[in-house]
Order: C-alpha cells, then sequence, then structure tokens
C-alpha cells in the first residue's frame, strides 16, 4: 500500500470544511488522589477534552454526555479527535448535540507524567515490532487497571458535576476495552451505554492483582513514525483503507500531545505502560447489564476479531450488538470506513439499536 506519510503544508492543504467544525473543544484539568504505585495518595492531574456545540458548551445537552477512553500508546485525543476531513469521532457525535469529553490516562498524552518517563530510553528485550519498550531506573510497569480505573472515577466524578447527570456514555478503544468495559462492571449505575472498537479482552484474565506492584518489567514504550507507519501498514491489506493525509494528521498530533518526546531524535511518542489486566474477568462480563456495542475490524492483527466474539457471546447484557467492519484495521476510526462506525455509534447511543437492530451481529462496510 502507499506509505502513510505525507508532507504537512499539503495535508493542511487537503483539509476541508466539515460540520464537525462547527463545534468548539474546551480543555480541563482534573485533578486526581493518585493510586500510581510511584505517586500513590499524592495529587496528579489528568487532562480532559471537552467538543460541543457553542450552545451545548454553555447549556450542557442533558444527559446525552459521552466520554472516551483511549488505549494502550495513543492518547485520548489523537485517538479521536483527528482533525481532518470528517475523522473525528468526537467531532460527529459532538455535531449530533452530544457534550463529548475525552481524557489521557496519567503517562499518557497532556495528562502528569511520572518522573521516570523524563529517562532515555533503554530498549527492553524481546520487542514487540509494534514499538519499544524502554527500562528505566524504576523497577516495572508505571501503571496498572486499577490505577487507570482511578483516572476514570475521577474525570467521570467532574464530568458528571459538571453537566448535573447521574449517568454518562463510554466509549473505549484496544486496551480502553478493559478500562472503560472494567470500569462498567463495577460501576453499572453510572453508565448509560456503552461502546467498545477492538476490546482487548480476555477470558482467562485473572480476577485478583499480582502479589507485588509494581509488575516487574519496562517501564513507558515509544514509538517512532517508521514503526507506526509499519504496524498500520500490516492491517492495510484494504484497497483505499488508509488516507495517507489523514494518517500524516494522525502522526502531527501525536507529536503534539507530547512535546518532549517530539523533541528527541528520531522523534517518538511515549506512553506509561499498564501491567497486565486483571479484575475484567469472564465472570464480571457475564455478570454485566450495560446496554453494549462492539466493533471489530475485519484486518485487525492487534485484538483478534475472535476475542471480539468471546465478549460478545460471554457478555450478560441482552442489549448488544457485534459489528464486524469491513475494509477495517485496529485503526478503524481512522480509515475509510470511519463514518459507518461513526454513525452506528451515533444510532446506538440515540436509539441501543444499529441499523434498528439489537441483540444481533451485524457485517457493516463490505
Amino acid at each position: 500500500m502507499t506509505r502513510l506519510w505525507m508532507a504537512l503544508p499539503l495535508l493542511l492543504a487537503l483539509g476541508a470544511a466539515t460540520p464537525a467544525q462547527e463545534t468548539r473543544t474546551r480543555d480541563h484539568t482534573v485533578t486526581v488522589i493518585s493510586t500510581v504505585p510511584l505517586i500513590a495518595g499524592k495529587k496528579s492531574s489528568l487532562y480532559v477534552r471537552e467538543r460541543a456545540l457553542p450552545t451545548v458548551l454553555k447549556k450542557g445537552a442533558g444527559d446525552k454526555v459521552v466520554l472516551f477512553v483511549h488505549g494502550a500508546g495513543t492518547p485520548a485525543e489523537v485517538s479521536f479527535d483527528v482533525p481532518y476531513q470528517d475523522y473525528s469521532w468526537m467531532g460527529y457525535l459532538a455535531a449530533a448535540g452530544y457534550d463529548v469529553f475525552s481524557v489521557d490516562m496519567t503517562g499518557y498524552g497532556r495528562s502528569a507524567r511520572p518522573a521516570p518517563m523524563a529517562e532515555a530510553c533503554k530498549p527492553a528485550p524481546q520487542q514487540t515490532g509494534l514499538g519499544t519498550n524502554c527500562l528505566t531506573s524504576y523497577p516495572g510497569a508505571l501503571t496498572n487497571i486499577e490505577s487507570d480505573w482511578n483516572d476514570i472515577s475521577a474525570a467521570v466524578a467532574y464530568i458528571r458535576k459538571l453537566r448535573h447527570v447521574d449517568k454518562i456514555n463510554l466509549i473505549a478503544w484496544s486496551q480502553g476495552g478493559p478500562r472503560a468495559g472494567g470500569w462498567t462492571a463495577n460501576h453499572p449505575d453510572q453508565v448509560n451505554k456503552l461502546i467498545l472498537l477492538a476490546p482487548a479482552y480476555g477470558r482467562t484474565v485473572k480476577a485478583e492483582a499480582p502479589a507485588v506492584l509494581p509488575v516487574p518489567g519496562p517501564t513507558y514504550s515509544t514509538q517512532s513514525h517508521d514503526e507506526f507507519t509499519a504496524n498500520w501498514e500490516r492491517q492495510a491489506s484494504c484497497p483505499g483503507q488508509v488516507d495517507p493525509a489523514a494518517a500524516a494528521s494522525v502522526w502531527s498530533e501525536m507529536l503534539k500531545s507530547d512535546p518532549v518526546g517530539a523533541s528527541r531524535t528520531p522523534a517518538i511518542r511515549r506512553a506509561s505502560i499498564a501491567s497486565s489486566s486483571w479484575g475484567w474477568t469472564q465472570e464480571k462480563v457475564k455478570a454485566m447489564t450495560t446496554p453494549t456495542l462492539m466493533v471489530s475490524g475485519i484486518n485487525d492483527k492487534q485484538v483478534n476479531p475472535e476475542r471480539v466474539r468471546d465478549f460478545y457471546a460471554d457478555l450478560g447484557s441482552p442489549q448488544k450488538v457485534f459489528i464486524d467492519l469491513g475494509c477495517s484495521s485496529h485503526n478503524a476510526m481512522w480509515e475509510k470506513n470511519h463514518l459507518i462506525l461513526f454513525k452506528a455509534s451515533l444510532e446506538w447511543l440515540d436509539k441501543g439499536t444499529v441499523n434498528g437492530q439489537s441483540g444481533t451481529m451485524l457485517k457493516l462496510g463490505y
């Protein structure tokens, strides 16, 4: 396929006016009493972005409130608010009248980054090929699933208070599956509907945390442009699946979210490594009753689509839909069929159906 890089001047020239540009963004800083082992009990800060129509920013949208939760590596504002044509998922929902938020976990994007992330990367052995895992003076993974849940709790509490709502909707991607899905399982009274793109679900996940934290191993990860491109290209076998200008926009936003990483040679994005998930077990999923839409790209080579099918089979909620999305990779929201995904998510939020159906598995985008 065509290489995914394009010079920024050309990228800007290709940008076009879209309904998403009628919305506005507003930045929030949320204080959290951290449970990240290195800074447990201390105040830390989370970056929350809000996107909405001007009237919604002023008056709110009632109970039409959404929070996006990112996966491993890519922060939320990059994952869900790509400023190229109609590729912003946040912008799409905001233009439809929703009050849309996203949150960066500790160690990602514009949220606080624990001190070891400033250390030079000493590559760990046995790299995956998706990026580089870095060893530092700190003896293991900086964050974990419980510290992620604690970050989500702080963001949700802030949004509920700001918008005077009892429940919000959650949308998440990849490792955001156990983050948002696990949080929903623990707080079903605070979530109206759930949408998970390529959720990293596993039937053998343990219920209890490891006896020792931090989990020994790498501290943070990096990704260069070459690694970013190679990882995406191996999943982009469909003609026209990726618009190079959209890919260039994603990478440009990635570097903007991490000025320290962008200043290195080569430029990189950094992310804290969360130790393997626990707590979001098969038993927990079977007990979940939250209406849930799940989506898997046919070409996804990071989260096997069969794992998402397992999640659909195990999920206790009778109100659920699985979408098998054609011509799509793990990065479906940045690709050819992104509007199919966005449209389905909006119908799910509005009506609890996709193409008028619920309790079913659908093939779209083929």
